[in-house]
């Protein structure tokens, strides 16, 4: 696991940078391609069966009580399960929810994730603010605003319900039923879906999820 070696002056730079710190805690791989899902699927996370999950000193992924739980335990990490189901077109919804930590953290979720090197993600943090960006191979290119405040997040220890819509080129990123980000990107075209959470400059964050739908669209 790569350390967070340098505090940088501004939030901005920080969150971006995070990002890029975290490549060796990820899961484990799998000897198979994920599963083309043509169906609606509800995960109530009664197990893991479906789901790539590993744990180390820098983050513990688990499945307890009918959630999803992410605890970061070491500054500037981030960790994410990943689903084996790919999606093209879709509607997803999750609730998500911090448990205890600093609310100067990140979580969220990918989509269209060809790997652990290229995916669309959608962002909240515990502080109110919202981001959507792609990674692509060491790289991140930032689809609207750079951590934008938005008043549809609920701050702090609570639950806020994420939604992304994506019909071919078109995503819009939802917070709380609040449309808060639209974005237009044509380099990925289907995928898996992860569940992901990040620590600044303080670890200890927990994340919950729960009520994971992915419903395909025509």
């Amino acid at each position: 696991m790569n350390s967070f070696l340098f505090r940088p002056r501004n939030r901005t730079l920080y969150r971006i940078t995070i990002f890029l710190s975290l490549w060796g805690l990820l899961l484990a791989p799998v000897s198979c391609a994920p599963m083309t899902a043509d169906q609606a699927w509800v995960e109530g996370f009664e197990d893991v069966e479906g789901w790539q999950l590993s744990s180390d000193a820098a983050a513990d992924l688990t499945v307890e009580g009918g959630r999803l739980l992410i605890h970061i335990l070491q500054p500037g990490q981030i960790a994410w399960a990943t689903s084996e189901r790919s999606f093209r077109d879709f509607d997803l919804s999750v609730e998500a929810s911090q448990v205890s930590g600093p609310v100067d953290n990140e979580y969220g979720v990918l989509v269209r994730m060809e790997d652990d090197e290229r995916f669309y993600a959608f962002s909240v943090s515990g502080d109110g603010y919202v981001r959507t960006a792609e990674y692509d191979n060491g790289s991140w290119l930032l689809l609207g605003s750079d951590w934008a405040p938005q008043e549809a997040v609920n701050q702090g220890e609570a639950t806020n319900l994420l939604e992304v819509r994506a019909r071919g080129s078109d995503f819009v990123f939802l917070v709380n039923e609040v449309e808060v980000a639209t974005f237009s990107a044509d380099d990925l075209s289907k995928g898996s879906v992860g569940l992901y959470a990040g620590a600044f400059d303080t670890a200890d964050v927990r994340i919950t999820f729960d009520n994971l739908q992915v419903v395909p669209a025509p």
